[in-house]
């Protein structure tokens, strides 16, 4: 007989133990039946499978690509770079294969925090859902920074001389004070998604061709200009190296965890969201793969400039002209990475609030956009914030951790759906579970011991700082909270005015 544990459905929470750490406490469950209902008067159905793979692509494929490959060979890695991704890329995959299972079974807003809170408690979720809160921000920031550079290098090609206080964050060089490009772009990106999700879509879906297209440019002329002396030595750093390398490069290939954020917003999400999500992964493996083949075959990993690794590579065989349209096709298609994944922690804070913990207020959409604009414009400065002061690597591995252990309650969290709510209609299924996810979790507890301690310390302070906030707030006002008060279901309100 299957075990069905009657809390995942709506309605009162059943009798039996009471306590704040039980199934009517702080281990209360979201219900997965009410996923579909929620969508009503909030945000609407407006994107199909391509539009998602495109979302999906424009977080898997960017800064990864254009910036944070050079940086990982230059410091951690050497041509072994591409065992960073490798290992990142197979640690995802496994994750991804999870996922896709929850976005076809809870078509809801939030992506981890959600599946984590319908299936292993609400202080799971919040846990979850506070950690991406900062993850998702970080990412935007990171993004940026890499724009930066790119925007840097189109100066100097044309002679335009930038005032030295606004090249970078402190710490990035001699008189370095703030990184203006990066921090401008992050309000510049708020600004198109506070127009709306169908807007927004279009255009992450032009700048998702344009990088693809630059990408294509790169393999192609690039593949000419390969010297096989400059992957010697692979590992010039050993296998530790490359290891420690996979723990930042893993920031690159997670992307599509952004794109089911936003499944409230696609059509037939129980269909489509496993799709986009195992067909945008393998497009970015390859090009991933690819890209570090040539960029290291063409450039010796003690010369990369890591501020636009392409750029300098194409430069360092005579090709500046294809470097220049590299670094032009850079900044538009790494900027699709930025807004998927700002789309991703507005989507993620919407959630949080209209479940009650987090004020309503942030909840409510604007009346005609049908989007959150008042979390877009808090995320748009506070990534601005990280973006203008902290160097690259810094804002990179914190994003890692997070998001590290976010697959890692997802992955268990398949495993207990799979005991718990058999009965459930899932649009895809994990293959090979419990395996599948304990891999994936391996691969993830892995990455992250190779992470220093100053991340690691970061991380937990923003975690201290959400139980805080969790204890004298969440707890209280939590939409299940006042389920169990009172069984009655309120009506949906519609979105309102900022």
């Amino acid at each position: 007989m299957s075990r069905v544990m009657p809390e995942t459905g709506s309605g009162p929470a059943p009798a039996g133990r009471t306590g704040p750490f039980t199934r009517t406490g702080v281990f209360r469950l979201k219900p997965v039946d009410s996923s579909e209902e929620e969508t009503e008067g909030g945000l609407r159905r407006t994107m199909g499978l391509w539009q998602l793979v495109a979302l999906s692509l424009g977080g898997l494929v960017g800064a990864g690509v254009f910036s944070l490959a050079g940086v990982v060979a230059h410091e951690d890695a050497g041509p072994g770079v591409m065992v960073s991704f490798l290992i990142a890329i197979i640690a995802s995959s496994a994750a991804a294969l999870c996922y896709a299972e929850f976005a076809g079974m809870i078509p809801k807003a939030g992506s981890a925090y959600t599946y984590s809170y319908a299936t292993l408690g609400e202080l799971v979720g919040w846990a979850i859902g506070w950690d991406l809160l900062l993850e998702y921000t970080a990412i935007v920031a990171v993004v940026a920074i890499a724009i930066s550079g790119y925007l840097s290098y189109l100066c100097e090609q044309i002679g335009l001389d930038l005032p030295t206080w606004a090249l970078g964050a402190p710490g990035t060089g001699a008189g370095h004070k703030v990184d203006l490009f990066a921090a401008l772009l992050c309000l510049l990106l708020a600004f198109v998604l506070s127009r709306g999700t169908r807007e927004s879509a279009r255009f992450e879906t032009i700048l998702v061709v344009v990088k693809l297209a630059i990408v294509a440019l790169v393999l192609v002329v690039g593949a000419f200009h390969i010297s096989g002396g400059n992957y010697t030595p692979f590992l010039p750093f050993g296998i530790s190296g490359a290891v420690a390398g996979a723990a930042t490069t893993f920031f690159a290939v997670y992307g599509y965890d952004a794109m089911s954020a936003a499944a409230e917003e696609s059509a037939e999400a129980k269909k489509v969201l496993p799709r986009a999500i195992v067909i945008s992964l393998g497009i970015a493996a390859v090009i991933y793969l690819l890209v570090c083949l040539v960029m290291l075959g063409m450039q010796s990993y003690r010369d990369i400039d890591t501020r636009s690794p392409f750029s300098s590579a194409m430069s360092s065989v005579g090709l500046a002209w294809v470097g220049t349209i590299i670094a032009v096709g850079a900044v538009l298609g790494i900027a699709s990475s930025a807004l998927a994944n700002m789309l991703a922690v507005t989507r993620v804070w919407f959630s949080m609030s209209r479940d009650g913990l987090l004020p309503a207020y942030f909840a409510r959409n604007h009346p005609t956009r049908a989007v959150p604009t008042r979390v877009i414009w808090i995320v748009g400065v506070g990534s601005a914030v990280i973006a203008g002061l902290l160097p690259i690597r810094e804002a990179a591995d914190l994003t890692n951790i997070g998001i590290l252990s976010a697959f890692i309650v997802v992955a268990l969290a398949v495993i207990v759906m799979r005991r718990t709510r058999p009965d459930l209609p899932r649009g895809f299924r994990t293959p090979w579970v419990p395996v599948v996810p304990l891999v994936g979790v391996a691969f993830s507890v892995w990455l992250i011991a190779n992470l220093d301690w100053v991340t690691w310390a970061r991380f937990a302070g923003w975690m201290v700082l959400g139980m805080i906030v969790y204890a004298f707030y969440g707890y209280r006002h939590s939409a299940e909270n006042r389920r169990a008060a009172d069984p009655t279901p309120p009506a949906t309100p519609e979105g309102s005015s900022t």
